[in-house]
């Protein structure tokens, strides 16, 4: 699997707290999990354009 976030911008987004090692993986596969659902959706409306109205 593709790492799709870098640690840096989530470290960045995270500001003012610490961000554990675990947390990476959990966020990365959430994130994974929108994308596909993303995708599908965009299939079922016949498209090959992912679109912000599909997350």
């Amino acid at each position: 699997m593709v790492d799709v976030l870098k640690k840096s911008g989530v470290r960045d987004a995270a500001e003012g707290v610490n961000v554990g090692s675990d947390f990476y993986d959990a966020l990365d596969d959430a994130v994974q999990e929108m994308i596909e659902r993303a995708v599908e959706r965009a299939e079922e409306n016949g498209r090959r354009t992912v679109k912000s109205r599909d997350v």
